[in-house]
């Protein structure tokens, strides 16, 4: 880390695993690694680190740099099989970041309870990774109050491990996990939505089985381009869940530490998109799209080939997305280029007539 690079590091990550550069004088400097506990907390100048060692403050006069970094990996192996899925699904909401977020609990440690105007699943619904600070029936309560003065309903993330026990089929065949916040949802009627499975990769061997000698390159009449903020052509293929797409969803689409949307082209318009979001050494994948005509043709592996591209070139080192459970040919078409399940979550749902947006990753 160079201290050249200045600060890129503030109160937005309290709560994450970051490292810090702090300038000791004459030429001397000291890393400090850690969770972020505060940040000039009621303007007292100090940045506080919890180490391995115990709580370190670091006078924010000598940070010359620091960057949020990867949770500690909770397994052995490479970084995209070692992190947990709680440290996953952290990075991830980095990547989709909601118009409004509040913690039901300690900043960074507790619940996210996330609102977007009712646009996708995930920019609206409660992400429950830590401890919301009071007994798991008052949290809900608060979860549901929270939304209802939205005028949303309420809608949970439901996080599971690939080991959780799986229930019996609802009558849409979808399998839910039990978990005990899943159990105690189920309790007040919830109902289940879009069973998803994550799914990691090395980036390197994603391009490398997207890019190998001998694959087929961008056929003749197509353009690929990668850009950094969406353009009109790119938005009119990602059709969320065939809808238009309201104001929001620009801003949602943007709202990664730095993000990338690659399209491929003809002479008529855009045939296919994807989008990439890059945090903490991890690039996320979404919006994935193909239209009918082009399909069936290998295009998404090429956008796939031009997203590892772009994350290699950033430095990050492992990928990610999610794919609903049902979607068999692109679970094939991830596995196929490397990626394998590491964890899954569900939406249970407390249905709300104000509610505008299907659910959806």
């Amino acid at each position: 880390m160079s201290a050249r690079l200045g600060p890129r590091i503030g109160p937005d990550q309290v709560g994450q695993r970051v490292v810090i550069r702090r300038g000791l004088g004459q030429g001397r400097f000291a890393d400090v690694l850690g969770e972020l506990l505060s940040w000039d907390r009621d303007g007292d100048g100090v940045a506080r680190v919890l180490t391995r060692h115990g709580e370190v403050s670091v006078p924010l006069g000598q940070v010359v740099a620091g960057k949020p970094v990867p949770p500690p990996p909770v397994r052995r192996g490479a970084p995209h099989r070692a992190i947990g899925w709680e440290g996953l699904e952290d990075v991830a909401a980095d990547g989709w970041r909601p118009v409004e977020l509040e913690w039901l609990g300690v900043r960074g440690q507790g619940w996210r309870l996330r609102a977007a105007e009712g646009f996708t699943g995930r920019a609206n619904s409660v992400l429950p990774l830590g401890d919301p600070g009071i007994p798991l029936d008052a949290a809900v309560d608060a979860a549901e109050r929270w939304y209802a003065d939205r005028g949303l309903g309420t809608r949970f993330c439901v996080p599971w491990p690939l080991d959780a026990p799986v229930l019996a089929a609802d009558e849409a065949g979808q399998r839910a996990r039990d978990t005990t916040l899943d159990a105690v949802l189920r309790e007040r009627g919830y109902a289940l939505d879009t069973p998803t499975l994550v799914l990691t990769a090395a980036v390197r061997d994603v391009a490398r089985a997207v890019l190998q000698p001998g694959s087929p390159g961008v056929p003749p009449g197509l353009r690929l381009t990668v850009d950094d903020a969406p353009d009109d052509a790119w938005l009119a293929v990602y059709r969320y869940r065939g809808q238009p797409l309201p104001e929001v969803a620009r801003r949602l689409l943007l709202s990664a530490p730095a993000q990338a949307f690659v399209s491929l082209r003809d002479d008529d318009g855009t045939v296919a998109v994807g989008r990439a979001a890059s945090s903490r050494g991890w690039t996320g994948i979404t919006a994935m799209e193909v239209v009918e005509p082009y399909r069936r043709r290998g295009l998404a592996r090429l956008v796939l080939g031009a997203i590892a591209e772009w994350g290699l070139a950033r430095g990050d080192r492992s990928a990610y997305l999610q794919v609903a459970e049902h979607n068999a040919a692109a679970r094939s078409l991830y596995r196929a280029v490397g990626f394998a399940e590491h964890h899954g979550y569900h939406y249970r749902v407390r249905p709300q007539p104000q509610t505008t947006w299907s659910s959806g990753m």
